[in-house]
């Protein structure tokens, strides 16, 4: 277990592929004292992700998030906002479905996403409230809980 097995969680999780330059060689990973399972993932000191017990999945960071945005090509995992409400979400404000100018069609509810503006820049990383097609339907109602704005 580990650095192949988080790039194998991160391949599950974003796409094939995806593992390798969301986590490249030299990152640090540490263990549950517990369970000796891997539980957060550094590259130079800065966390990137944490691997969540209850779902064996990722959580990202913004760090994590930023090398994730690098890596998909748009429109992968990405929910994108009208851009009057960017410093609003930037600053940890959940996502409203009226809000959501588009979205990945693949996303699921629970899914890790990235919210960016429609010039492709990071605001936040959370997690799929919605389906990507709910998102954009939905006039009412929470599409993403944020996690971590850029700027909080």
């Amino acid at each position: 277990m580990g650095l192949r097995r988080i790039r194998a969680v991160a391949d599950y999780q974003f796409g094939r592929g995806v593992g390798e330059g969301l986590f490249p060689d030299g990152v640090k990973l540490t263990f549950s004292s517990r369970t000796g399972r891997v539980r957060h993932v550094y590259l130079n000191d800065v966390l990137l992700a944490t691997l969540r017990p209850s779902d064996g999945l990722l959580a990202l960071t913004v760090e994590g998030a930023r090398r994730l945005l690098k890596v998909l090509p748009p429109p992968k995992m990405r929910v994108v906002v009208d851009e009057r409400l960017a410093p609003l979400i930037a600053e940890g404000r959940d996502v409203e479905a009226r809000w959501v100018k588009s979205a990945d069609s693949d996303i699921r509810p629970r899914d890790e996403v990235l919210v960016v503006d429609p010039a492709d820049k990071l605001l936040a990383v959370g997690r799929a409230v919605l389906s990507g097609a709910e998102m954009l339907s939905f006039r009412a109602g929470l599409a993403v809980k944020v996690r971590r704005g850029v700027v909080r």
